[in-house]
């Protein structure tokens, strides 16, 4: 049966108890998640990745595929003072949630823009962190993808690529479309970065770290 409000297969929630995996995998499918989305934030604390990458006042950061914000907005805030943001996703709804949100908070330093990764670019050598949030896998054409981040690089800058690990598990999206650790350090290498570091990032994902 048709679950109406998740459009998943499946028996109906209120037939059987669902676990934490299960709330996690039935959000995946859409892949829009709010600023400040409480069911993910049990399994990925945005705050708490952003100081784990070093992000911090005067930085400017950009959030390729950033959806509603789930990284931006948090982003945004944290370099209110003296700082900038720049954020990009291809569903123009997603973006316009954004823009809103920034809106009622007042941040004036998040600059969004509608559009496809492979050819937007905000600035050539302007930024200090450009951030994947758990996207990198779902992009039509990843070199491309990689190639245009590298141009927004600062010659000091990192690209940060946080993303499921290529395990069996329920949540996240299938197995055979996640990159492995292998597969995205060979890809950010191809372009000409270099990985500096890989780290575990939870349960869930991993999180590499590269630069010039």
């Amino acid at each position: 049966m048709l679950n109406a409000e998740t459009g998943v297969e499946g028996t109906h929630p209120s037939a059987t108890r669902l676990t934490a995996g299960d709330k996690v995998r039935r959000t995946m499918p859409h892949r829009r998640f709010t600023a400040d989305d409480l069911e993910r934030k049990r399994w990925q604390d945005p705050e708490q990745v952003l100081s784990s990458i070093g992000l911090r006042d005067g930085m400017a950061f950009v959030d390729i595929g950033c959806g509603e914000g789930y990284f931006a907005i948090p982003a945004a805030r944290r370099l209110k003072n003296y700082g900038k943001v720049y954020a990009v996703d291809i569903n123009a709804e997603s973006v316009e949630r954004l823009r809103a949100q920034a809106d009622t908070e007042g941040l004036k330093n998040l600059t969004s823009r509608v559009g496809d990764a492979e050819t937007t670019r905000f600035c050539e050598g302007c930024a200090d962190i450009v951030f994947f949030g758990i996207d990198l896998h779902d992009f039509r054409d990843p070199v491309a993808v990689l190639q245009n981040a590298k141009l927004m690089l600062g010659p000091q800058g990192r690209l940060v690529d946080l993303d499921w690990k290529d395990e069996p598990m329920e949540p996240g999206p299938p197995l055979g479309k996640r990159f492995s650790i292998g597969r995205a350090r060979h890809l950010i290498e191809s372009v000409g970065l270099r990985v500096r570091d890989v780290q575990d990032a939870g349960p869930y994902h991993y999180l590499i770290i590269a630069g010039r």
